[in-house]
């Protein structure tokens, strides 16, 4: 297993429950397929660096996560149709 840093952004109009729960989904996709999240900072709603379909703000998480590529494969399938989610990117530590 390899390590990956792991950071996404939800739109700022999701409830806050609404983003316990998202945040809960994508740290279980790790742990269901034998990865460990090793950290998890919860950063808050920020600015965005430019308007991404019409929103300038973003609630930003970040994990630092050993995963299976299995892991980071199904990571990557669930967030890119989580429609609360704007961008989201995984690299590998250390690139």
């Amino acid at each position: 297993m390899k390590k990956y840093e792991v950071m996404y952004i939800i739109r700022p109009t999701v409830e806050s429950e609404n983003i316990k729960q998202i945040v809960n989904h994508f740290s279980d996709i790790f742990v269901n397929y034998n990865s460990q999240v090793l950290e998890l900072k919860e950063l808050g709603l920020k600015d965005l660096a430019y308007e991404i379909e019409h929103h300038k703000k973003g609630y930003y998480v970040w994990l630092l996560v050993q995963a299976t590529p299995e892991a980071i494969a199904e990571f990557n399938r669930v967030v890119r149709i989580t429609e609360e989610v704007l961008r989201y990117i995984v690299v590998k530590e250390g690139e």
